[in-house]
């Protein structure tokens, strides 16, 4: 088994893609050459074969993506999340991982923030880029109880989303009205720079493909709903999958939208985190960490969010894990903001 040894690499610089897409004069719909070629830039990335470390893909919380912005709109996203987390699960077996320090206490933190570009390429499709900075840190797994700590470029997703049926809206005759707003969307995910050697790495390091199916469905009274989120994660580097499941309540009062849900994540194969020694405490003289470390994870997810008369977005949102397998009891907190750019590209805009 491979024990983890810290190194800092410093981050690659990304390469730059340019591609140009041609417009049509008053066309209503995208053509399907360009569908194809967002599709195509999304899958792509699945070519590269990096390594897995712990997942911390960029996703918005509570089926978010199930809608798309209006056709030649774009909405940019900022976003902000840390995490502290003071045990893990080495196996199926708890463990504390607090390092007191200086009246400190310190376990296993992470610092994150990324940009979203969400694009309406038709009234039913759109393109969504996510990309970012990471960093963790921790005491626990060095005998000295000295830092180990990677920081670099996120783990990048560029994904395409078809919305089969909206709820409220015109949809094909043969789809009946009781279905939920559904939306499938396929992703491509391109590994960051941090260095994927360091234990609980900041995300999987490695190219993927990813479909999943989004829904939201309005139930009972006025404003009230649910939602879901699959997705099936194909890792190219070791064959070690993820899937994950997402499933909770929401309620709008006016501009007000309140969430909570429960997710599951699980890898589909791989190796169990052993501490050295495993009946220790912290800081442990050593960790095996491997790159295909099989994680699995319980969360609850809650969140509030806030939208302006001029559809600008505020949001907060949380997540703590409970229960898992190779995982940490990270408490997520995480705030974001929407602003949309109506017409870009002179596009959209419906002809008087």
């Amino acid at each position: 088994m491979e024990t983890i040894k810290l190194s800092v690499v410093p981050a690659n610089m990304m390469k730059k893609i340019k591609f140009k897409v041609n417009y049509f004069e008053s066309m209503k719909r995208v053509s399907s050459r360009k569908v194809v070629i967002v599709a195509g830039l999304a899958l792509s990335v699945a070519a590269i074969q990096p390594a897995q470390a712990s997942e911390n893909t960029p996703r918005r919380p509570f089926a978010q993506w199930a809608e798309v912005p209006a056709e030649g709109q774009l909405v940019f996203g900022l976003l902000y999340e840390q995490s502290e987390a003071y045990y893990i699960w080495a196996g199926s077996q708890r463990h504390n991982v607090t390092v007191h320090s200086d009246s400190e206490s310190y376990g296993i933190d992470n610092r994150q923030g990324y940009l979203t570009f969400d694009y309406g390429l038709t009234e039913r499709w759109a393109a969504d880029l996510n990309i970012g900075a990471t960093t963790v840190g921790w005491r626990a797994f060095n005998p000295d109880g000295s830092v180990g700590e990677a920081t670099g470029a996120m783990d990048t997703t560029l994904g395409v989303r078809y919305q089969i049926f909206k709820e409220g809206k015109e949809n094909a005759s043969w789809l009946p009205d009781w279905l939920p707003t559904s939306t499938f969307r396929a992703a491509g995910i391109l590994p960051g720079s941090y260095d994927r050697h360091v234990a609980f790495a900041p995300g999987n390091h490695s190219a993927a493909i990813e479909p999943s199916l989004l829904l939201r469905k309005n139930l009972f009274w006025t404003g009230f709903g649910a939602y879901s989120d699959t997705f099936y994660r194909w890792e190219h580097t070791n064959g070690n999958d993820q899937y994950a499941a997402a499933l909770g309540f929401f309620q709008k009062i006016a501009g007000w939208e309140l969430d909570a849900g429960w997710r599951h994540l699980q890898a589909t194969s791989g190796s169990d985190i052993v501490l050295d020694p495993p009946d220790g405490s912290a800081p442990w003289s050593s960790i095996s960490y491997q790159t295909n470390v099989r994680e699995i994870s319980e969360s609850l997810d809650a969140g509030f969010s806030y939208t302006t008369r001029h559809n600008i977005r505020w949001a907060f949102h949380a997540r703590k894990t409970f229960d898992g397998r190779n995982t940490d009891s990270k408490l997520w907190l995480g705030g974001s903001v929407d602003i949309p750019f109506d017409h870009l590209f002179g596009r959209g805009k419906e002809s008087k």
